[in-house]
């Protein structure tokens, strides 16, 4: 379900400078798109049971819960990737493959976000981004049930501001990606 992704020089070069390239984990800081511009904040919300963070949010039901709702609806962002990983165990191995989805063609992939703001135990307040993701499509379901929602480079405008079509890329479809063992 979209726990990695691929910053690459030849998918940022022309958004962002001075950006450490590479494989984004988890709770890295990582640059989003945002209402005010680009920023770099970390990956995933606290989670609400004190341990772990929450790295991505089902499209389906955001809207419906508490952690999601305010955020989704005021703080979308886009998340520029060079593509997405997901993993998948073939034939019963032990190991899992990895492979690494892309549209085809296409240098960038941008998924949907939102941004939250949180205070963490010293007291300060800080920003941090979660992933939303959808049913995957045919592309994608033969390795995982889940895939980000996905907008076109003319669609990040949108989704950072209109609420209307906010809620049509929630329920649309993603596009058709290439896979790619890595």
């Amino acid at each position: 379900m979209c726990g990695r992704y691929l910053m690459d020089d030849e998918a940022y070069s022309e958004i962002f400078t001075d950006i450490a390239m590479g494989e984004v984990f988890p709770t890295n800081i990582a640059p989003v798109i945002a209402q005010t511009g680009v920023v770099a904040i970390k990956w995933g919300f606290p989670h609400w049971k004190g341990s772990g963070v929450i790295i991505n949010a089902r499209a389906e039901t955001a809207l419906e819960k508490t952690m999601f709702r305010e955020p989704l609806l005021n703080q979308r962002c886009v998340i520029p990737s060079g593509g997405f990983y997901e993993w998948n165990r073939a034939n019963g191995q032990k190991k899992k493959d990895k492979y690494l989805f892309q549209i085809p063609g296409e240098r960038v992939l941008h998924m949907a976000g939102m941004i939250g703001l949180f205070t963490n135990a010293d007291g300060f307040e800080y920003s941090a981004f979660v992933i939303l993701t959808t049913s995957a499509n045919a592309s994608v379901a033969p390795i995982h049930d889940r895939m980000p929602v996905i907008l076109a480079p003319d669609e990040r405008e949108g989704w950072i501001k209109e609420t209307k079509f906010m809620e049509h890329a929630l329920r649309r479809p993603g596009p058709l990606l290439c896979a790619y063992l890595v």
